[in-house]
């Protein structure tokens, strides 16, 4: 556990470890839950999809490409609920390759027209 008060900024860092020096990380989804088994239900989008949900969510620079540094800020769920428990979901990606996941950015879906 990581103790924090509410408001103060929480930073993250996720590094992936690998010989090969050619891949890079992007934070596709970052949820966050009051429970630790469960992302679905109740929960709060700090990011989704590459979309930034959370306007205190921000990136850092990081010197590697293999290297993922963010923050936001602590916040607490309805009814005092002294624990959130988060989730992200990072994707792995070859270095430079501008036609994968990672150079997508936010990806929304578009919506699909109802038939009659």
């Amino acid at each position: 556990p990581y103790y924090v008060d509410i408001n103060q900024n929480l930073f993250l860092e996720a590094y992936l470890h690998s010989s090969d020096s050619n891949l890079m990380l992007f934070v596709d989804t970052c949820v966050a839950s009051p429970t630790p088994h469960n992302f679905t239900t109740v929960t709060y989008d700090i990011i989704r999809n590459g979309c930034v949900r959370d306007s205190t969510y921000a990136t850092y620079y990081s010197p590697y490409t293999h290297m993922v540094r963010f923050k936001f800020n602590a916040f607490q769920f309805i009814r005092n609920n002294p624990l959130v428990y988060l989730q992200c979901e990072l994707v792995v990606c070859r270095a430079y390759d501008y036609s994968s996941r990672c150079y997508q950015g936010c990806i929304t879906r578009s919506k699909r027209e109802a038939s009659s």
